[in-house]
């Protein structure tokens, strides 16, 4: 008799879950489409959503307008096989066992880009990422 396998489940953290973390999660979830189980957080979560987070992701047809800044929970935490830290500012401790990785994420704004030109790098940028982790994650 044969079990299915288990879902894979990502945990993308940033600093506000307002931004990266959550442009993540929208990129994995549209890539996966129900094959990984994603969650996101922040370490001090944010009033609500970056609106150019929200718009650079609609321009690839992904919707999040539904979702919100969210703390980490040590279930959400202890329940997942990958920890991803978007960018440098948050800081997390992965369980033991757990795939842990720190994103240093392109920064355009250090090259003055600004605006949504940026957050289109920015969202490029964590997309390639995306990609790579979910051919690992599925082995696909």
């Amino acid at each position: 008799m044969s079990t299915a396998p288990k879902t894979p489940s990502v945990l993308f953290v940033c600093s506000k879950n307002g931004g990266k973390s959550q442009l993540a999660a929208g990129l994995m979830n549209r890539l996966a489409n129900g094959t990984v189980t994603v969650h996101s957080a922040g370490t001090t979560p944010g009033k609500s959503l970056n609106a150019q987070s929200v718009e650079s992701l609609a321009e690839l047809g992904i919707d999040i307008t539904g979702e919100h800044p969210k703390p980490i929970t040590d279930d959400v935490l202890n329940s997942v096989d990958a920890v991803i830290v978007l960018g440098t500012e948050a800081k997390v401790q992965a369980p033991e066992g757990t795939r842990f990785e720190v994103w240093d994420t392109d920064e355009p704004s250090k090259r003055g880009i600004e605006g949504m030109e940026r957050m289109r790098l920015v969202r490029d940028d964590i997309k390639a990422r995306v990609q790579k982790l979910y051919a690992e994650l599925t082995g696909s």
